[in-house]
């Protein structure tokens, strides 16, 4: 097989970037045939195959490559669904930089080969060609319940409805996808792609109930009582944390999470849409992971004139993609760091006006590994805005383990389980995903559904024999 030498990735079209802060389309335009096999050839097909250790779900990734080069386009498709059930959803949101691609041989000296764009392009064309229903399992007698149906969910339900379980997903709210739906945005990751993946789930089997919430309208023991002989926790972190300064009790300030929810599950920024959602000015956006990026990339869509990304740390800290900070700053997203947040201001009428600041260094590593940021004194300054969005994180919902006995969580509220087998406290009842960890990468919480599965079906097999 020839092996090209080019020593970068090769470029995925993308919209320009003043073009793009203005619509809510898909900022990546993804490969042609030609720039997906030129770049399939830059892989070494090496023996060690370091790449596959640095993927949580175990894609065989030289595997999948090789086909593509060979124009197997179908072949690498079903070569990465064996092992990955949201293929097109993780090409396009899944840290490759950080995993997979951060083991390739060729990021030694050059770029890594571009797995999660080649990825992306083999699920994409599957898509684009398929035409046949998947064929069913066996089944093999046995019920699951999954609660939830984001990444940690969907994944669990997937692997144990191949292996002939009876799998329902219950969902919380009236559409299934979880943080997939609410939480990324169109023009990362279009909503129409999350439906397709989740259409083949229930192709093969995969029954998803919404409008569900477990903790409410059923209890875990009433699931055991309807027969489900294993239980997966696949809630998420969907509380969302709050600044805990003065003035956050304002008109104009929210978490990342509601405002997030009413554009991308609620479609606030289409006319069509009741949505109700403040068009602000001047915006500030606490945080610097990937939530605060995308509310900020939003709000610049929704017409703001100035978008704030507000940093305790520096730039090299910040643990958003750099693909994401990358693309905030070409389009126009603005980034303050070593600035922290003091309080909100406002006026007569409760409405926000300005947000009061304080300069930052950084001193010795804390707890996290990062540098500690220390308030400069005497440095406060307002920033004029008329919105504060919180994207400083979640936790997970208490509901679930104040209504189900024998769950222990810890002191951040998530669940504690058996990292061996992602059992909880609980026999019979599996976790997994940012309820055990809190808010992480979706490829992190497949890898925990994935991980589940397995252990579920080795318990139910046990308890037969």
């Amino acid at each position: 097989m020839a092996v090209n030498k080019q020593m970068e990735k090769t470029p995925m079209p993308e919209q320009e970037p003043q073009i793009r802060a203005a619509n809510f389309e898909e900022v990546a335009k993804g490969y042609t045939v030609e720039m997906a096999v030129n770049e399939a050839q830059r892989c070494l097909h090496c023996k060690t195959r370091p790449c596959v250790s640095g993927c949580p779900v175990n894609v065989q990734i030289p595997d999948f490559i090789a086909q593509i080069a060979e124009r197997d386009f179908e072949g690498a498709y079903q070569t990465i669904r064996a092992t990955n059930s949201l293929p097109a959803v993780c090409g396009r949101v899944c840290p490759q930089e950080s995993q997979c691609e951060s083991k390739c041989v060729r990021g030694i000296k050059g770029e890594p080969v571009a797995i999660g764009r080649l990825e992306r392009f083999a699920a994409d064309t599957h898509m684009h060609a398929e035409t046949e229903c998947a064929v069913k399992p066996v089944p093999n007698g046995h019920k699951v319940a999954v609660i939830g149906s984001g990444p940690a969910g969907l994944t669990c339900a997937g692997d144990l409805a191949r292996l002939g379980y009876e799998v329902t997903v219950f969902e919380a709210i009236h559409t299934a996808g979880g943080v997939l739906m609410y939480g990324i945005p169109e023009f990362r990751l279009p909503k129409t792609i999350v439906q397709r993946e989740i259409a083949s789930l229930r192709e093969i089997g995969v029954d998803i109930e919404t409008n569900m919430v477990i903790g409410k309208v059923l209890s875990v023991d009433e699931l055991f009582e309807q027969g489900f002989e294993a239980v997966f926790v696949g809630s998420g972190a969907g509380l969302p944390s709050f600044l805990g300064i003065q003035g956050e009790e304002l008109l104009g300030v929210m978490s990342a999470n509601e405002f997030l929810t009413r554009i991308n599950l609620m479609k606030a920024y289409r006319d069509e849409y009741d949505t109700p959602i403040k068009r602000a000015k001047r915006v500030a956006v606490v945080g610097g992971g990937n939530v605060a990026m995308d509310a900020a990339r939003c709000a610049k869509r929704l017409g703001a004139e100035h978008v704030y990304i507000v940093y305790r740390r520096g730039e090299n800290e910040m643990p958003a993609r750099l693909e994401e900070i990358h693309h905030a700053k070409e389009e126009g997203v603005e980034f303050l760091f070593l600035t922290a947040p003091v309080q909100v201001l406002g006026d007569e009428g409760g409405r926000v006006t300005a947000l009061e600041c304080v300069d930052m260094v950084l001193g010795g590593p804390d707890a996290s590994g990062r540098r500690r940021p220390i308030e400069v004194e005497g440095s406060n300054h307002e920033l004029s805005v008329d919105m504060v969005i919180a994207a400083i994180g979640n936790t997970p919902n208490p509901l679930i383990r104040t209504t189900t006995e024998g769950l222990e969580a810890n002191r951040r509220g998530c669940l504690v389980v058996n990292e061996e087998t992602m059992q909880t406290t609980r026999e019979g009842v599996y976790a997994g995903g940012d309820v055990v960890t809190g808010a992480a990468t979706v490829i992190l919480a497949m890898g925990a559904g994935k991980h589940a599965a397995r252990s579920i079906d080795e318990y139910i097999r046990g308890k037969g024999r």
